[in-house]
């Protein structure tokens, strides 16, 4: 829906693509469903879900054995996002770097988004 020709909306890590390939198969899911809600300290909250199917209008990214699929009001805000995997000592978790995020809450599990004109999506 907002991609460019040849380009991918999203880059998935070598470290990402392993982890999601892993949760696909544990659960026998068609892909990883990525959207946003409203919600948190900074506006909107990402969400991942496994999915059976991929839904109308989703942007599906397939990537060797992974598959991510952004759901359509997500998608705008999501172009440009690297997804990663990262473990540590103590925790270990999916990473989005997106460029379109204003502002982020400390804890990194919220973010804001610049205002799109007639809209109200950055607002929390």
């Amino acid at each position: 829906m907002f991609a460019m020709p040849g380009a991918s909306p999203v880059t998935i890590t070598p470290a990402a693509e392993r982890q999601i390939a892993r949760l696909m198969a544990g659960r026998d899911a068609f892909g990883l469903r990525i959207g946003l809600k409203k919600g948190g300290c900074a506006g909107m909250e990402y969400t991942m879900e496994l999915a059976e199917a991929a839904g109308a209008n989703e942007e599906v990214i397939e990537q060797g054995a992974a598959r991510v699929m952004i759901a359509p009001m997500a998608q705008m805000f999501l172009f440009g996002t690297e997804i990663d995997y990262e473990t540590g000592l103590l925790e270990a978790g999916f990473r989005f770097r997106n460029p379109n995020v204003t502002d982020a809450c400390g804890c990194g599990e919220s973010v804001r988004f610049e205002p799109i004109a007639g809209s109200r999506a950055g607002e929390g």
